[in-house]
């Protein structure tokens, strides 16, 4: 008996990818994904000469080099050339003011490793690398994809993905390349049960973003499904030690850098009041200002419309429109927007906290359903107005967002 092809509704996309493009998958990932950056590239260096001298550009115009490092990338350059302080540096009344441990160290380390090789300033080695890390989770993420919906349908979402509103994040002085390469690596590692891989890839998100611990609600599925075939497919002993180790790695993993902050200063709440440093009131709030902050700006319509979109959210991995994810790509952009709901406050950054949320795009596109659905929009159609509306909302937000003006000072 033969597998259905999945990829079977597109393949006259798959004949002409081949012939455009060449037979090889990867290559065409990389030849997609290099697009969609090509057209980024123009969009900053057309908007980079608006930048006027600040602070923040050391008084100076930027070129496109100078304008992948502003915002954040002006902390990262601390870290990388720098270092963290030696304690939590604050205000007269003890409150911690905004410093580098709110920001983790494998990406500025290595950039400072490329700056050392190639002689290059930080803001040119940063986004040089933060570009090369963002091919590499295209491919990571292809082929997470493409077992579960077919080559076609990959691509489109690896297309999406690479030109969504705040992909320009993937190619300044930024982790979310590093820390998408190393999720799209740690779910793929999941998926094909290796267990230390994803032991070794928790850790070393424990050094890049904080988002371990929502992995780890992911590890507890994946394990769980491991389980439930134990009775065709036994578990050896060695199995379950490396299991564990994974389900341990990101308990380790999302207590790492707090615990190193709290060892190199010697206060337990270094990270979480460095981290509060950035809120409004100056502490680290919980749920509470995703429901006051839409009240502010909508009224009484805001909570309600956060509400919705959280229900919508939900709703989407549930139900069968969602099917072929599978289980952990079901699981884990559900319980990331939790945690991300939960520890983060609404703002400018939210943008760039929604790229790891990209199984979504495989729901939105009608891609990933069970078999017999989609008879609705084209998925060409859709493809195209999605990606339209993307490009759009990136011009924004690089033009206005991204652009900075005094006195605005908070970062994207």
């Amino acid at each position: 008996m033969t597998t259905p092809n999945r990829a079977r509704p597109f393949g006259r996309a798959d004949a002409l990818l081949d012939r455009v493009l060449g037979g090889h998958w990867v290559l065409q990932v990389v030849v997609l994904y290099a697009f969609a950056r090509i057209i980024t590239t123009v969009m900053m260096a057309i908007v980079a000469p608006s930048q006027a001298p600040a602070a923040m550009t050391d008084g100076e115009a930027v070129g496109y080099i100078g304008f992948t490092r502003l915002w954040d990338g002006e902390w990262y350059e601390i870290v990388a050339t720098e270092g963290y302080p030696s304690e939590v540096p604050r205000d007269a009344s003890g409150h911690a003011r905004q410093n580098a441990w709110a920001f983790y160290p494998l990406f500025p380390f290595l950039a400072r490793a490329v700056m050392a090789v190639t002689g290059l300033t930080f803001a040119a080695a940063a986004s040089t690398l933060a570009l090369v890390l963002g091919f590499g989770a295209a491919v990571a993420m292809a082929r997470l994809l493409r077992p579960r919906l077919g080559r076609v349908a990959a691509l489109l979402v690896v297309t999406l993905y690479a030109v969504f509103p705040s992909s320009p994040a993937l190619q300044v002085a930024y982790t979310e390349s590093l820390a998408m390469l190393l999720l799209c690596g740690y779910l793929l590692a999941l998926s094909r049960e290796r267990w230390l891989v994803a032991t070794g890839l928790a850790l070393l998100i424990g050094v890049t973003r904080p988002i371990a611990l929502p992995l780890g609600v992911v590890t507890v599925v994946a394990l769980w499904i491991r389980w439930r075939r134990r009775a065709s497919t036994p578990i050896e002993a060695g199995e379950r030690v490396a299991a564990l180790a994974s389900l341990v790695g990101c308990g380790v993993a999302g207590l790492l850098w707090p615990g190193i902050a709290w060892l190199a200063t010697g206060e337990r709440s270094a990270y979480v009041d460095t981290m509060g440093a950035w809120s409004l009131t100056g502490q680290v709030q919980f749920l509470e200002p995703w429901f006051s902050i839409p009240r502010y700006y909508l009224g009484e319509w805001g909570p309600w419309l956060f509400a919705v979109t959280v229900a919508l959210l939900v709703v989407a991995m549930l139900g069968p429109w969602a099917q072929r994810l599978g289980p952990e790509l079901r699981v884990w952009p559900a319980v990331y927007a939790a945690y991300v709901i939960t520890v983060q406050t609404p703002g400018t950054s939210t943008a760039r906290y929604l790229l790891p949320m990209f199984p979504y795009l495989a729901v939105l596109l009608g891609v990933a359903g069970s078999p017999g659905r989609g008879r609705g929009i084209p998925t060409t159609l859709r493809a195209v107005v999605l990606a339209a509306a993307f490009l759009w909302l990136q011009w924004k937000w690089i033009s206005v967002v991204w652009l900075f003006t005094p006195p605005v000072d908070f970062a994207p």
